[in-house]
């Protein structure tokens, strides 16, 4: 257990073994055998060192509500829910114009169904949307007021059987929490990610934001073996 927060659950959670990984990331090969292959090598990577993709399926299974995936980037979610089986509809949403060209021409490629990018700032405008929301590795690209309004406009759409499924790092001065704080700054310096880092939410101040919108949270480590201070949250409203 983390200094940072109680954890809900004993397990820091594992990513996918290669063969799993390989069979998601394969989507992202370019078209010709002499493209770029970045992508590629970056989800495979992703998937096989962070075990965010297999909490957040555990996390939605069982559930057919619509899912808003908020900053999806290039859009891996949608490729590991299908691979999963589930084939609930899929909206993703991020502010970066060149990774959602990539995820639309990715998912029409593969064939993907009930699935669908725009570009949306979340700083500026929120999504209409009725269903689930999956919010990965993105409030601490918000501010602390941003925070709050974001989590409880979610928790306003999240129908009955509907999950908020959230991983985020949060903000400590463990030794993973400075690590985070680093690797975040350091990926928007070289241009990976637009946004700087502008405030990691503490696990009180989360809990807090999510139990006054009338939810539910629980609280898992999903670091792996990474040196990063993430957390999965997923909330319901309260039955």
């Amino acid at each position: 257990m983390m200094e940072s927060a109680e954890a809900d659950s004993p397990t820091a959670g594992r990513p996918f073994d290669r063969a799993h990984a390989r069979s998601v990331a394969r989507a992202f090969l370019p078209a010709h055998p002499l493209g770029n292959r970045h992508d590629y090598y970056y989800t495979l990577f992703k998937l096989r060192s962070d075990p965010l993709y297999p909490g957040v399926l555990a996390a939605l299974r069982g559930s057919r509500a619509p899912l808003l995936d908020l900053g999806c980037g290039l859009g891996l979610l949608a490729h590991a829910l299908r691979r999963d089986g589930q084939a609930l509809p899929y909206r993703g949403v991020d502010i970066d114009a060149a990774k959602i060209a990539r995820a639309q021409r990715v998912a029409a490629r593969s064939g993907l169904a009930e699935t669908h990018f725009e570009v949306v700032d979340l700083a500026r405008t929120t999504p209409a949307h009725r269903g689930s929301v999956a919010i990965l590795d993105v409030l601490q690209y918000l501010s602390h007021q941003a925070q709050h309004e974001l989590l409880s406009t979610m928790a306003a759409m999240l129908t009955p059987g509907a999950r908020l499924v959230i991983r985020t790092g949060l903000g400590d001065d463990s030794p993973r929490g400075r690590t985070t704080r680093v690797t975040d700054r350091l990926a928007n310096l070289i241009g990976w990610m637009q946004e700087r880092p502008r405030c990691y939410p503490t696990a009180a101040g989360l809990r807090a934001a999510l139990e006054a919108a009338g939810l539910e949270p629980r609280f898992a480590p999903l670091y792996g073996n990474t040196p990063f201070n993430n957390w999965l949250v997923v909330a319901a409203r309260e039955r």
